[in-house]
């Protein structure tokens, strides 16, 4: 591979522990295999998964890197055997099963997207994560259509922005909820339907109310554990509950004879064990149905802030504090 160092510039940590433990390493640059691609990385996305996997409770997929980040933005500086697109030289984003906070990066091909004119490298980086996980869990598991209401929990987050503005585009009605005022309005900016603050309102006598008495359709949850009831009161009959974390704990009581009376589904995912021809399939549906949208300015993440590689540590940070709008990415 001529021109491309044999080291890099990575992030790692010696042992588990709080985002102190973050610090830049020197690796060796990875080699692209069978249907990969090297990506010289402009802009690596910050995700909730990084922060779990820093603190030693989410380990990598046997087959990934060890390194933090799940998305990224970057020129194909590589091709591996078998690969006829992305062409070296092609700015794309992609989600990744890991490696993203470092200057190069393993991507499989078939989960790259062109980054059109008018994204900014910073602004591609910030979307494959959750844009993968809404489309799937929104979209497919919860199979959201138009003119349907969907309540989600944590709507200034990374995912909530996403599902508030795949939502808007898809005809779907986006009810959220979030912790304080001051985010209520910023996800009714973004273009939520109706923001309830869950620290002042039981949020599901709320949903009754914004939805005289009929419920949601779909729930995106992202907590678990004692929101579930909660949840599932929020759902008109048929309604569709789906569970994409568990930071409420992994253990929730439910009225089964509830579930078969009102016909209700539960399901949820997680997407990065998730096989190589799961995510290059759902990447080839986001090619299909969003990226379009994306190309013509009508999709573009919530940006919260940028900090340089090397300061990780204050991503991290910033990320568990809990006060950011939308998505934070690493400039490499």
């Amino acid at each position: 591979m001529s021109g491309i160092p044999a080291t890099m510039t990575a992030i790692g940590w010696d042992a588990p522990g709080g985002p102190e433990v973050l610090r830049p390493e020197q690796v060796a640059v990875p080699v692209p295999g069978p249907g990969q691609v090297l990506v010289k990385v402009a802009f690596a996305g910050v995700n909730r998964p990084d922060v779990i996997q820093r603190q030693g409770f989410y380990p990598p997929p046997p087959d990934a890197s060890p390194l933090p980040g799940l998305e990224i933005s970057g020129q194909v500086v590589a091709m591996g055997e078998g690969v006829t697109w992305p062409f070296t030289g092609t700015m794309v984003c992609a989600l990744v099963a890991g490696g993203g906070y470092a200057e190069y990066c393993i991507a499989e091909a078939a989960q790259c997207l062109q980054v059109p004119t008018g994204l900014s490298p910073a602004e591609a980086a910030a979307i494959p994560e959750t844009l993968f996980t809404v489309w799937h869990n929104v979209f497919e598991r919860g199979m959201a259509a138009p003119d349907e209401t969907i309540l989600v929990h944590g709507g200034t987050s990374g995912i909530g922005s996403m599902a508030v503005l795949l939502g808007k585009l898809f005809g779907v009605t986006v009810i959220v909820t979030c912790g304080g005022a001051e985010k209520c309005a910023q996800a009714l900016s973004i273009g939520a339907a109706h923001a309830i603050d869950y620290k002042t309102t039981d949020f599901v006598e709320e949903v009754w109310r914004i939805t005289d008495g009929r419920g949601v359709d779909m729930v995106l949850d992202m907590v678990a554990g004692d929101y579930v009831a909660r949840n599932i009161k929020c759902l008109a009959d048929d309604g569709r509950h789906v569970t994409i974390a568990v930071q409420g704990g992994i253990k929730a009581e439910l009225n089964m004879a509830e579930i078969m009376r009102r016909r209700i589904t539960l399901t949820g995912s997680t997407l990065r064990p998730r096989s190589k021809a799961f995510k290059a399939a759902l990447a080839s549906e986001i090619r299909e149905t969003v990226w379009p949208l994306v190309a013509a300015g009508e999709l573009r993440p919530i940006m919260d802030q940028t900090f340089p590689l090397a300061e990780a540590a204050a991503a991290h940070a910033r990320m568990e504090q809990g006060s950011h709008i939308g998505k934070i990415v690493l400039a490499v």
